[in-house]
């Protein structure tokens, strides 16, 4: 017989992915919210094995204030979900959940060149940085049929896919090992209005940091990464609330730039 803990696992997941589907928003959180870490990646879990499609990246966003002494979160990124870019002036068209949440965020995307070794739980930042081969602009899109999902604490984002709905893949960094990309002003806009600006070196320990947190929290959780997967590694500017039909702008370096229009589900 299954245990109140585990009801409500199911719960929260079958609600979130049938909701995702669907693209229908949801009032209210779909149960008691989960008041460890552990139980909200097991929903997650759960949600992963419910939805069926192939992940093919992972998010990491920021917990502030920790908890538990971590300081990160992830969510999947689905194959269906992650367009490349067609170039700085044709946005690409992202959906969010119509009565959900939805924002947009400007991140640098490090895609998986080396497999991680399932059986290492601890990584250097040199060996994280090893198993990346390419570092591209772009933007992650945070959308959930709950509009409250930001509001109630991290393990409620977790227990929805991180508020990940789509990763848009903008311009190669070339020579990125060396560019010292933390230091790069970061921009972005909604509808040619200037919105947020700032560099990554006020992120934790960086884009390479969110890599090696990833590496190993999906290793302690037994998910395997494969070669060509990517990791949105943080919102650089912030998290920026978008409505339907939205024209979102970022730029890096002041060169690199790639943009997306924001579409009903």
């Amino acid at each position: 017989m299954a245990t109140v803990l585990q009801q409500n696992i199911e719960r929260i997941a079958d609600t979130f992915v049938r909701a995702r589907r669907e693209g229908m928003a949801i009032v209210d959180y779909p149960g008691t919210i989960p008041a460890a870490l552990a139980e909200a990646y097991a929903v997650q879990d759960r949600a992963l094995a419910l939805d069926g499609r192939r992940v093919a990246g992972w998010k990491v966003g920021k917990i502030d204030p920790p908890i538990e002494g971590v300081n990160r979160l992830a969510g999947p990124i689905f194959a269906d979900q992650i367009v490349t870019a067609a170039g700085a002036g044709t946005p690409v068209a992202m959906p969010v959940f119509r009565g959900g949440f939805a924002a947009a965020e400007a991140e640098f995307l490090l895609r998986v060149g080396t497999a991680p070794d399932p059986a290492k739980l601890h990584y250097t930042m040199e060996e994280a940085i090893d198993l990346i081969d390419a570092v591209h602009a772009g933007i992650e899109i945070a959308s959930s049929p709950f509009p409250g999902i930001n509001a109630l604490g991290a393990t409620v984002t977790i227990s929805d896919y991180g508020n990940n709905n789509g990763l848009v893949i903008g311009p190669a960094i070339d020579n990125w090992r060396d560019a010292n990309i933390t230091d790069w002003p970061v921009e972005l806009t909604i509808d040619g209005a200037p919105i947020g600006a700032a560099t990554a070196a006020a992120m934790l320990d960086g884009p390479f940091g969110a890599a090696r947190f990833l590496f190993e929290l999906l290793a302690a959780r037994g998910i395997a990464l494969q070669p060509g997967d990517w990791i949105s590694s943080g919102a650089v500017t912030g998290v920026h609330q978008v409505s339907l039909g939205a024209r979102v702008d970022v730029r890096f370096d002041n060169r690199l730039a790639t943009a997306c229009t924001i579409v009903a589900r």
